[in-house]
């Protein structure tokens, strides 16, 4: 697995402060999109010791709330299999601190990865320029969802989301 970088007292991609590992690799190539740069999953740096002790440390801090997964895509066939070995370990390790994942997958192509034991939140759907809407919070567009993961698992129809803080969602 590669990435581009790790943000730390982000407050802008997920509840809470967190510190986000933007990873290489995606094949949704979205319009207008943020990040361009992370579509090579050959881009970027190696994913290694010394970049994950660097999330530890972050994790090690009370006041943040956990690891988002960006980039890029996690769940890109470059970093799937990597991405859920690193939430594995950070669950392990911070049993207390959340995981969410940005994905361009629609939730019902990926609820079955076993990447989702691990994450809590999951925010799905291709980034849509149409339905762009700089108010909608932890997303970019009104197609996106914001899925408590956890919920949705346990739901006998594990394809119909059950929302995160619904409160929130326009």
């Amino acid at each position: 697995m590669r990435y581009h970088n790790i943000t730390k007292d982000d407050m802008l991609n997920g509840d809470g402060l967190r510190v986000v590992l933007w990873v290489a690799g995606c094949s949704h190539c979205c319009k207008e999109c943020q990040n361009p740069l992370t579509w090579d999953p050959d881009g970027g740096l190696l994913f290694d010791e010394a970049a994950k002790q660097e999330i530890f440390e972050q994790l090690d801090k009370s006041y943040i709330s956990g690891l988002t997964f960006s980039g890029g895509d996690p769940l890109h066939s470059a970093n799937r299999v990597e991405v859920r070995k690193f939430a594995q370990e950070v669950k392990e390790k911070y049993p207390d601190k959340t995981i969410w994942l940005y994905t361009g997958a629609d939730w019902e192509q990926i609820y079955h990865y076993p990447v989702m034991q691990y994450v809590d939140v999951v925010v799905d759907g291709e980034f849509i320029v149409e339905q762009k809407d700089a108010t909608l919070l932890w997303k970019g567009s009104k197609n996106q969802n914001v899925i408590d993961v956890k919920k949705t698992l346990a739901q006998t129809d594990q394809t119909r989301p059950v929302l995160h803080c619904k409160d929130y969602e326009k």
